[in-house]
């Protein structure tokens, strides 16, 4: 490390600057100041011999792009103007329209739209172009799909236009009563074209951002401004946008009133700036156009400057480059001792020091000794904090590009003594968090797991020459140790085992699983281990308090043909029933049972959360059956990854019912009123009680008291599944009970959910993809 810092500042004074003294450093900057000077006349003159003469090219050449740019756009307006006009007088647009109802003779709506979004499509300004009609009962409007005014005001605007005495004109309107501002440059022409009594009209609304874009093409500078006068004097577009009448825009109008011409350009001087404006005319329909653009002259003589500064540029380097070539000379000679007090000073000046360079290299010497050993001892204070980072990332795994070789000189550098010495992980889980005569609460699980891992760390120093625990901070911790090959360690571990669950059942209230993996002589193989204790520490009995787990010992006593709790199908379809007609109460009891169900008898960690997953999944298929989507109720989190966190019953509880059951619940309740809810609760009840029966939609209306229509439109509503499909999947569901937990015929089961023996097989086929025979075998067979 002190050869690392040696070498960077070495590379730092070969690039600084030796120091020689006061009159080295005078000589130098007088030499410097002398051979800059030629260089300072030279541009000076260039700039202003030939400054004056580009700016006048330069203003010329602005000057004649401004009048080629408002041709163009003259150009651009004059289509538009074509275009509205050519279609007026399209046979489309006749008296016709003023009888047709839109809403039957659709084919003549769609055939407007589509007239209407060729002609929006035609030109990049174009905003909206659209169709206003007056006569019928009420005002219609194309932009460009068709539809009707809402309020009166809104009505007013397009009335305004059509009732002027112009048949085709330009205007800006603001078409947004709640928006007076927000005003669009228009184009108007009645409908139909010539004629004295028009009773519609078509209109172009113009993009405002696009009208602002194609102004600034005339002045590309900063600071500039671009406005359009009508033959009245107000202005109908602008650069500035809502701010028209500023003081400078009301200046240059003034200006331009006073002129005689109709076109031409001058200097005027506004705010202490200079500004080349050029304006001129154009004709529009019924209307004339002034232009006007105002562009500082500093913006467009800017490339003068610049090439001027260039040559300046170029030739004050030509002469410092000759100084430089002198400065480097002179620098060769106090090179050695220079770099020498640079490296050794690094920024600090030295050459003001009465004492001579020696006596200043003897003493940093001395400093930088001192500090070498204070970032020692500060870097073994930090040592346990980076060999935690370090065995953490061993454990998870992200270390597997590392060899055996260098994992165990990693180690060995935070002091680990590997030779002759094995490996054990330990995976220490904490439960009880739920428990009513726990000290802490759910959220306190940073806290909880840092007082145990604290006890995890104390006990393993005593019982354990080395040791290291690791925090994860989410009620878990791991603990490496390191064994002598020769030795024993089961009784250690049990004695620590013994010692540890004591201590954290009587000071923190807690419960605590410890799996232990098998010895192993490598490092590479730790993060497998650590992984294989985690996998048996979620092979915990559900319902126990205090476990031991050695993967030794399981291996050797474990049952071959070991059965898992069987999955409560019945349970499952009742709870989510019971969502879908919204019983809240009988949802929260049904769910309790049903995690009862699954950890009946001793059964596993990993079978109840694979069950409650399993739960969760149908849950969400009822949700997308309802027309409800899990991803927006649940606000795209991943609720398996929560789920198969937590492992206390009572937790999965609590959360199942607050982050799945009630937005499910609310949702539903929201889509539905209570009466419709309790309608349909009825019909499902009915059909559970008679579904062997051959019941139809009519007899179960019959049955509750409403007529059939009202029931299956409600029925779909309420559970989001059609009438008939309900009724279907639940005889499949009790068909499918049977095939597994009866012995009864293929005919009988048919008898007993209400189908003939023939019609059965094919729809079980049909939806299940299989005869029922041959779902009894796959099921008999699992």
């Amino acid at each position: 490390m002190r050869k690392a810092l040696r070498m960077a500042r070495l590379k730092r004074g070969k690039g600084r600057t030796g120091n020689k003294g006061r009159f080295y450093k005078k000589s130098l900057i007088m030499l410097l100041l002398v051979a800059s000077i030629p260089g300072l006349i030279t541009g000076a003159l260039v700039y202003s011999m030939a400054g004056g003469r580009l700016e006048k090219e330069l203003l010329h050449s602005h000057n004649s792009q401004i009048e080629q740019r408002a041709k163009n756009m003259d150009a651009q307006l004059t289509n538009l103007e074509l275009l509205l006009s050519h279609w007026a007088f399209d046979s489309k647009f006749d008296y016709g329209l003023g009888a047709k109802d839109f809403k039957q003779d659709f084919s003549i709506a769609h055939d407007i739209t589509k007239t209407l979004v060729v002609m929006q499509g035609s030109n990049t300004m174009n905003k909206v172009v659209g169709l206003y009609l007056q006569g019928g009962p009420s005002a219609v409007l194309f932009e460009p799909e068709y539809g009707t005014l809402g309020t009166d005001a809104e009505e007013a605007v397009y009335d305004e236009l059509l009732q002027t005495k112009q048949v085709t004109f330009w205007t800006e309107a603001a078409f947004d009563p709640k928006r007076p501002q927000a005003k669009d440059l228009t184009l108007v022409h009645h409908v139909p074209g010539g004629s004295l009594r028009p009773f519609g009209m078509l209109f172009i609304r113009l993009d405002n951002e696009r009208v602002v874009d194609m102004l600034r093409t005339m002045t590309p500078y900063e600071g500039g401004s671009t406005f359009f006068l009508q033959q009245n004097g107000a202005m109908i577009a602008s650069t500035t946008g809502n701010d028209r009448e500023s003081s400078f825009t009301a200046a240059l109008r003034e200006q331009i009133a006073a002129k005689d011409t109709q076109g031409g350009s001058f200097f005027f001087e506004y705010g202490g700036m200079t500004y080349t404006v050029t304006y001129g005319t154009f004709s529009r329909i019924a209307d004339n156009w002034t232009y006007v653009t105002a562009s500082p002259i500093s913006s467009i003589t800017a490339p003068v400057v610049f090439i001027s500064k260039i040559i300046f540029g170029v030739s004050l380097s030509a002469l410092l480059l000759a100084a430089l070539l002198a400065w480097l000379a002179s620098q060769r000679i106090y090179s050695p001792v220079g770099r020498l007090m640079a490296v050794l000073m690094e920024d600090r000046p030295y050459m003001q020091e009465k004492e001579d360079e020696f006596t200043l290299i003897e003493r940093q010497w001395h400093h930088l000794s001192r500090e070498s050993l204070e970032l020692h001892a500060k870097l073994s204070e930090q040592l346990p904090y980076v060999n935690e980072s370090f065995l953490h990332q061993l454990l998870q795994g992200h270390l597997y590009a590392y060899s055996e070789e260098e994992l165990l000189s990693r180690m060995e550098r935070y002091k680990w003594r590997l030779q002759g010495h094995e490996f054990v992980v330990l995976y220490v889980q904490l439960t009880g968090m739920a428990s009513l005569a726990g000290k802490f609460k759910y959220g306190d699980e940073g806290l909880v797991t840092f007082a145990a891992v604290n006890m995890l760390e104390e006990f393993a120093a005593k019982h354990f020459k080395q040791s290291k625990a690791i925090n994860f901070h989410d009620l878990s911790a791991g603990l490496l140790i390191a064994f002598p090959s020769d030795s024993d360690c089961k009784a250690e571990l049990e004695a620590f085992r013994e010692e540890l669950t004591n201590a954290v059942n009587r000071l923190l209230n807690m419960r605590l699983t410890i799996a232990a993996s098998e010895r192993t002589n490598q490092i590479t193989q730790i993060p497998l281990a650590f992984e294989q204790v985690k996998h048996a520490a979620s092979q915990r009995d559900f319902g126990s308090d205090n476990q031991w787990i050695d993967i030794d010992d399981e291996r050797q006593t474990a049952a071959p043909g070991e059965e898992e709790p069987p999955y409560p199908f019945a349970l499952e379809r009742e709870l989510v029933q019971a969502l879908r007609a919204g019983q809240e109460t009988g949802a929260y009891e049904l769910l309790h049972s049903f995690l009862e169900a699954l950890s009946y008898k001793g059964a596993k960690e990993a079978h109840v959360q694979q069950g409650m997953l399993q739960l969760l999944g149908s849950v969400q298929h009822a949700m997308l059956v309802s027309g409800i989507k899990p991803t927006r109720l649940f606000k795209c989190v991943n609720m398996y990854e929560q789920l198969s966190q937590i492992r206390e019953p009572a937790l999965i509880v609590a959360w199942f019912r607050e982050r799945v059951c009630e937005p499910f619940l609310r949702e539903l309740g929201e889509r539905s009123g209570a009466g419709a809810k309790r309608l349909i609760e009825q019909a499902m009840i009915f059909l559970q009680q008679h579904y062997m029966k051959d019941i139809s939609l009519d007899h179960c209306a019959d049955h509750i008291g409403t007529n059939p229509f009202y029931l299956s439109k409600t029925f779909k509503q309420v559970t989001g599944k059609n009438f008939i499909d309900y009724l279907t999947e639940l005889r499949m569901d009790k068909a499918k009970e049977l095939l597994r937990e009866s012995t009864l015929k293929i005919n009988d089961v048919a008898e007993q959910v209400g189908y003939q023996h023939s019609y059965f097989n094919r729809i079980f086929k049909k939806l299940e993809g299989m005869t029922p025979s041959r779902y009894r075998e796959l099921s008999n067979s699992e």
